[in-house]
Protein backbone atom coordinates (compact mmCIF):
# COMPACT_ATOMS: atom_id res chain seq x y z
CA UNK A 1 0.00 0.00 0.00
CA UNK A 2 2.68 2.52 -1.52
CA UNK A 3 -0.28 5.58 -1.23
CA UNK A 4 -1.32 5.05 2.14
CA UNK A 5 0.32 7.54 4.59
CA UNK A 6 0.27 6.89 8.40
CA UNK A 7 -0.33 10.29 10.96
CA UNK A 8 0.14 9.94 14.36
CA UNK A 9 -2.95 12.05 15.78
CA UNK A 10 -6.10 11.32 18.11
CA UNK A 11 -8.72 9.84 16.12
CA UNK A 12 -11.96 11.31 16.93
CA UNK A 13 -14.19 9.74 19.61
CA UNK A 14 -10.43 8.79 21.10
CA UNK A 15 -8.07 9.99 23.83
CA UNK A 16 -4.83 9.13 23.02
CA UNK A 17 -2.58 9.71 20.00
CA UNK A 18 -3.11 6.47 17.00
CA UNK A 19 -1.40 6.11 13.62
CA UNK A 20 -4.33 6.83 11.27
CA UNK A 21 -3.92 6.43 7.58
CA UNK A 22 -4.64 9.43 5.92
CA UNK A 23 -6.18 7.84 3.26
CA UNK A 24 -8.55 5.42 4.23
CA UNK A 25 -9.15 6.03 7.72
CA UNK A 26 -7.74 2.85 9.39
CA UNK A 27 -6.58 3.22 12.55
CA UNK A 28 -3.40 1.35 13.87
CA UNK A 29 -3.76 0.19 17.47
CA UNK A 30 -0.42 -1.55 19.36
CA UNK A 31 -1.98 -3.57 21.91
CA UNK A 32 0.00 -4.58 25.18
CA UNK A 33 1.54 -7.91 24.72
CA UNK A 34 0.68 -11.11 26.14
CA UNK A 35 3.28 -13.36 27.81
CA UNK A 36 2.42 -16.73 29.59
CA UNK A 37 3.73 -19.15 31.50
CA UNK A 38 4.11 -21.20 34.74
CA UNK A 39 5.47 -22.00 38.06
CA UNK A 40 5.67 -25.50 37.40
CA UNK A 41 7.29 -28.12 40.18
CA UNK A 42 8.24 -32.05 40.35
CA UNK A 43 7.69 -33.12 44.31
CA UNK A 44 8.85 -30.05 46.14
CA UNK A 45 11.39 -28.73 43.91
CA UNK A 46 10.77 -25.44 40.88
CA UNK A 47 11.33 -25.78 37.60
CA UNK A 48 13.73 -22.44 36.73
CA UNK A 49 15.64 -22.04 33.45
CA UNK A 50 18.77 -19.70 33.19
CA UNK A 51 18.63 -17.36 30.00
CA UNK A 52 19.98 -17.63 26.95
CA UNK A 53 18.68 -14.79 25.33
CA UNK A 54 18.26 -10.74 26.33
CA UNK A 55 17.44 -9.46 28.25
CA UNK A 56 18.76 -10.45 30.99
CA UNK A 57 20.60 -13.13 29.67
CA UNK A 58 22.46 -15.85 32.53
CA UNK A 59 19.65 -14.60 34.67
CA UNK A 60 17.22 -17.59 36.12
CA UNK A 61 13.30 -17.68 35.18
CA UNK A 62 10.88 -19.84 34.99
CA UNK A 63 9.31 -21.02 31.66
CA UNK A 64 7.45 -18.35 29.82
CA UNK A 65 7.40 -16.52 26.87
CA UNK A 66 4.99 -14.62 24.59
CA UNK A 67 1.46 -15.57 23.45
CA UNK A 68 1.35 -16.84 19.25
CA UNK A 69 -1.76 -15.56 17.39
CA UNK A 70 -4.15 -17.97 17.61
CA UNK A 71 -3.46 -19.78 20.57
CA UNK A 72 -4.84 -20.28 23.39
CA UNK A 73 -3.00 -19.19 26.69
CA UNK A 74 -3.33 -22.49 28.59
CA UNK A 75 -1.88 -24.15 25.66
CA UNK A 76 0.55 -21.38 24.99
CA UNK A 77 2.03 -21.70 28.58
CA UNK A 78 2.42 -25.63 28.15
CA UNK A 79 4.51 -24.84 24.63
CA UNK A 80 6.60 -22.09 26.56
CA UNK A 81 7.27 -24.88 29.66
CA UNK A 82 8.42 -27.39 26.14
CA UNK A 83 10.24 -24.47 24.14
CA UNK A 84 12.52 -23.70 27.34
CA UNK A 85 12.94 -26.92 29.14
CA UNK A 86 11.31 -29.99 27.03
CA UNK A 87 9.08 -30.23 30.54
CA UNK A 88 5.79 -31.97 29.96
CA UNK A 89 3.51 -30.41 31.93
CA UNK A 90 0.04 -30.58 33.73
CA UNK A 91 -1.32 -26.72 34.39
CA UNK A 92 -4.03 -26.78 37.19
CA UNK A 93 -4.99 -23.09 37.60
CA UNK A 94 -4.23 -19.25 36.89
CA UNK A 95 -1.85 -18.20 39.70
CA UNK A 96 -1.88 -14.58 38.84
CA UNK A 97 -2.13 -11.77 36.32
CA UNK A 98 0.38 -9.06 36.18
CA UNK A 99 0.78 -5.88 34.58
CA UNK A 100 4.29 -4.19 33.65
CA UNK A 101 2.82 -0.83 31.77
CA UNK A 102 6.66 0.26 31.27
CA UNK A 103 6.87 -2.47 28.91
CA UNK A 104 3.28 -2.69 27.79
CA UNK A 105 3.20 -6.66 28.89
CA UNK A 106 0.15 -8.81 30.49
CA UNK A 107 1.57 -11.91 31.83
CA UNK A 108 -0.58 -14.46 32.97
CA UNK A 109 1.47 -17.49 35.36
CA UNK A 110 -0.45 -20.50 35.76
CA UNK A 111 0.47 -23.29 38.68
CA UNK A 112 1.51 -26.68 37.46
CA UNK A 113 3.60 -29.73 38.01
CA UNK A 114 6.01 -31.64 35.58
CA UNK A 115 5.24 -35.04 34.24
CA UNK A 116 8.40 -36.22 35.00
CA UNK A 117 11.48 -34.74 36.27
CA UNK A 118 13.42 -35.28 33.14
CA UNK A 119 14.27 -31.97 31.81
CA UNK A 120 16.90 -30.14 29.65
CA UNK A 121 17.75 -26.77 27.56
CA UNK A 122 15.61 -25.63 25.02
CA UNK A 123 16.86 -22.96 22.52
CA UNK A 124 16.13 -20.15 25.07
CA UNK A 125 17.85 -21.57 27.99
CA UNK A 126 21.32 -22.12 28.66
CA UNK A 127 19.90 -24.63 31.59
CA UNK A 128 16.96 -25.67 33.43
CA UNK A 129 17.27 -27.03 36.97
CA UNK A 130 14.96 -28.20 39.96
CA UNK A 131 15.59 -26.62 42.61
CA UNK A 132 14.06 -26.73 46.42
CA UNK A 133 13.12 -23.24 47.67
CA UNK A 134 15.46 -22.07 49.59
CA UNK A 135 18.45 -23.33 47.09
CA UNK A 136 16.77 -20.94 44.62
CA UNK A 137 19.46 -18.47 43.03
CA UNK A 138 17.40 -14.81 44.65
CA UNK A 139 19.96 -12.80 43.17
CA UNK A 140 20.18 -13.90 39.63
CA UNK A 141 16.29 -13.80 39.58
CA UNK A 142 15.46 -12.14 35.94
CA UNK A 143 12.89 -10.15 36.38
CA UNK A 144 10.51 -8.78 39.69
CA UNK A 145 7.52 -11.01 38.28
CA UNK A 146 9.23 -14.39 38.58
CA UNK A 147 9.91 -13.63 42.20
CA UNK A 148 6.50 -12.55 42.47
CA UNK A 149 5.36 -15.47 41.14
CA UNK A 150 7.64 -17.67 43.25
CA UNK A 151 6.28 -16.18 46.34
CA UNK A 152 2.53 -16.26 44.87
CA UNK A 153 2.79 -20.06 44.52
CA UNK A 154 4.58 -20.38 47.74
CA UNK A 155 1.24 -18.66 49.41
CA UNK A 156 -1.12 -21.10 47.49
CA UNK A 157 1.07 -24.12 46.57
CA UNK A 158 -0.82 -26.47 48.89
CA UNK A 159 -4.45 -24.94 47.93
CA UNK A 160 -6.67 -26.44 45.69
CA UNK A 161 -9.05 -23.17 45.48
CA UNK A 162 -7.92 -19.78 45.76
CA UNK A 163 -8.12 -16.63 43.53
CA UNK A 164 -5.57 -15.32 41.23
CA UNK A 165 -2.94 -12.68 42.32
CA UNK A 166 -1.99 -9.66 40.83
CA UNK A 167 0.83 -6.90 41.35
CA UNK A 168 2.06 -7.10 45.04
CA UNK A 169 0.67 -3.66 46.00
CA UNK A 170 2.63 -0.66 44.41
CA UNK A 171 4.78 -2.88 42.55
CA UNK A 172 4.88 -2.12 38.14
CA UNK A 173 7.43 -4.25 37.57
CA UNK A 174 10.54 -1.91 37.49
CA UNK A 175 11.77 -2.28 41.02
CA UNK A 176 13.79 -5.51 42.18
CA UNK A 177 11.92 -6.97 44.89
CA UNK A 178 13.81 -8.48 47.98
CA UNK A 179 12.26 -11.77 47.88
CA UNK A 180 10.22 -13.28 50.99
CA UNK A 181 12.14 -16.65 51.78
Amino acid sequence: MPDEKFELKVPEGDDRPRLVCDTCGFINYVNPRVVVGAVCTWENQILMCRRAIEPRTGFWTIPAGYLEEEEAVIDGAKREAWEEAHADVDLDCILAVYNVPRISQVQIIYRGSLRSPKVKPGLESLDVALFEWDDIPWGEVAFPSVHWALNHFREVRDLSTFSPFANPEGQTGNELLEPDK
